[in-house]
């Protein structure tokens, strides 16, 4: 397939923010794809394969079979595009997709999650070394909170707002209504700062007590 020749190998790094695509654009590059066009497919390859990638390995143990599920994730979504009725709902669409192969491969295989920072953390390599060790302090503490404060519904939630999608993008996504996601999504953040709140005044106890 010619999308395939410029697809970037997976690098298994967090996403990168600040660089959304437009809904518009969004738009004509799937319309674009619909009509056979590879190269559009491929940008959107490029824009959300990192985001694809971050959210299935977290949920798969096994690296190998996080690369092979988001690759199959992308050839799903070519082969059936046209079932994609809005074109500018492209990213909810794909990773409801997404979240379909997972769950195949849970029936097809028992996979142990993979530890959040294991998956998608990553250190800039222009941070001196006190930010990066505050920064893997920050990072330690937000696993800590995802693993122990969240439900699994709430990681599933917590996970797919590190992407680029809006709150309506995600409950499509998940099949809930735009309403209950806003509601969800702000109990999320409260119930998120509490538990880094208590992680924060433990980790210090324990610093000083050392």
């Amino acid at each position: 397939m010619a999308w395939q020749r410029s697809m970037p190998s997976i690098s298994g790094k967090a996403p990168t923010t600040g660089e959304r695509l437009a809904s518009v654009v969004v738009a004509d590059l799937v319309a674009r794809a619909k009509r056979g066009d590879g190269e559009a497919f491929g940008q959107l390859y490029d824009h959300y394969v990192e985001e694809v990638y971050a959210f299935v390995a977290v949920r798969l143990s096994d690296r190998e079979a996080a690369e092979d599920a988001t690759q199959t994730i992308f050839v799903r979504a070519l082969h059936s595009l046209s079932s994609c009725r809005d074109d500018a709902a492209f990213p909810g669409w794909l990773f409801a997709i997404a979240r379909n192969i997972i769950t195949d491969t849970y029936r097809a295989n028992r996979f142990r999650p993979e530890t959040w920072h294991e998956a998608v953390e990553q250190e800039d390599p222009a941070l001196t070394p006190e930010a990066v060790a505050v920064q893997r302090d920050d990072a330690r503490l937000l696993q800590e909170a995802r693993e122990h404060c969240l439900s699994t519904g709430e990681r599933e939630l917590f996970d797919l707002l590190l992407t680029e999608m809006n709150d309506k993008q995600i409950a499509q996504v998940l099949g809930r209504t735009h309403g209950a996601i806003r509601t969800a999504h702000y109990r999320l953040m409260s119930k998120l700062r509490e538990c880094l709140e208590m992680l924060g005044a433990v980790g210090g106890m324990y610093r000083a007590r050392v």
